[in-house]
């Protein structure tokens, strides 16, 4: 549709002039989605889009242009990875995640006997995916697909998804008002995108549909789905921490760099114990060696089952997680080694007591949530300011014990 596509490029030239100053939901912006929308459908169509279903659900479909905020944001304030630990893998959330095995115990029993995925791993995605089920977005995923088919970078992604989530609503296996999930369109209890949906989504109960917005069985089945189509071995842990030599060269890490058992023993790793690698089980396997923060941190030799959770959402601080919340949910304590850093990080728990404190000092920071956000850390600048500590707006144990003392 050229005359489409040219009225499509002058109007994101004249979107580029103003964007920074215009509303989420501006007159321009709807004109915009909607002649970018009209240039797709043809695509839509192809992709097995029924033409009722593109008219029905798209027809004054409202941009949402605060959302290439999120797109192109590029983090000023990132966490330490014992901050993002901290965080996702406390106590409250094994406390959660035990309570979730036991109430759903028979049908992790099914799942684990169709898909070969133990219950401590399919509970630990749930619990880290979306806190077992208690955040799993708000954002409309048909505004926010379509919004991002038109505008940002990646639209020829996020239109694929944009067509698959038509598709969900055309089989009718989601209610479109309760299509809601992330800003970048995962949605349901373990977060799914839409594509990911249609190749892996399970209809566990077997009434009909793969519902993993209001169906739990179906949800935690098809993480176990994802996971054992990803090449997950029942039989292989994830990994083990692992004691390095003193003058251990760091190159020799990194996830993708697999070597045998022998040649890790060779460069003279131990498990985390003292114990010699032969005692790990890991014989005949490829192994990567994991270093988050450096060879003064905790290290662990990776498996496939690794990579595995990776492919989830690939970001290896993100598959530490997941795997250390399903060992501490089989009963594992924390790790051995201690992260190197002499103001630790803090749990959800101690997040909101550090809100707390700083809402008694009378600094404006919002709920009371345990998420230090831009309001958080800029009251935690102020007092690091005012007690002398590095101002960086991190929460972590210092300034945590400083305001607990009435400093």
């Amino acid at each position: 549709m050229p005359s489409i596509n040219r009225h499509l490029a002058l109007f994101v030239g004249t979107l580029a002039l103003t964007l920074g100053s215009a509303p989420a939901q501006s007159q321009p912006a709807q004109d915009g989605l909607q002649i970018c929308l009209a240039s797709l459908q043809a695509a839509a169509l192809r992709s097995g889009v029924q033409p009722e279903t593109y008219a029905r659900l798209t027809t004054g479909l409202q941009a949402d242009l605060t959302l290439l905020d999120k797109l192109n944001y590029q983090p000023e304030f990132k966490l330490p990875i014992w901050d993002y630990l901290s965080g996702l893998v406390d106590e409250e959330r094994v406390s959660d995640g035990l309570a979730a095995l036991r109430q759903h115990a028979e049908v992790l029993q099914r799942i684990a006997a169709r898909f070969a995925v133990d219950p401590a791993t399919v509970v630990a995605v749930w619990g880290v995916e979306s806190n077992f089920g208690r955040l799993t977005g708000n954002y409309p995923l048909l505004q926010s697909l379509g919004t991002l088919s038109c505008f940002g970078r990646r639209q020829a992604y996020f239109q694929g998804e944009f067509y698959a989530a038509l598709r969900i609503l055309q089989r009718g296996d989601i209610a479109p008002e309760r299509l809601n999930g992330s800003w970048a369109g995962a949605f349901g209890h373990t977060q799914f995108m839409p594509q990911t949906y249609e190749r892996l989504a399970v209809d566990f109960d077997g009434d009909g549909r793969r519902d993993l917005v209001d169906n739990i069985d179906d949800a935690l089945a098809s993480t176990a789905n994802f996971l054992h189509r990803g090449g997950w071995r029942s039989e292989l842990p994830w990994g083990v921490e692992v004691r390095l030599p003193s003058g251990f060269d760091s190159r020799l890490g990194g996830r993708k760099n697999k070597r045998s058992l022998d040649d890790w023993v060779r460069s003279g790793l131990l498990l985390v114990n003292g114990s010699p690698l032969s005692e790990s089980g890991l014989q005949g396997e490829k192994l990567g060696l994991l270093m988050l923060a450096g060879s003064n941190g905790p290290a662990f030799l990776t498996t496939r089952n690794f990579d595995v959770i990776y492919g989830y959402n690939a970001a290896e601080s993100y598959a530490l997680a997941i795997a250390h919340l399903a060992d501490r949910l089989r009963g594992g304590g924390s790790f051995k080694t201690a992260w190197p850093t002499d103001d630790p990080g803090i749990s959800r728990a101690e997040r909101r007591e550090l809100q707390t404190l700083l809402a008694a000092r009378g600094h404006a920071i919002g709920d009371i949530d345990g998420v230090l956000g831009e309001k958080s850390r800029s009251a935690i600048k102020i007092e690091q300011e005012r007690l002398g500590l590095p101002v960086n707006g991190r929460g972590g144990l210092k300034i945590l014990q400083s305001l607990r003392g009435g400093r």
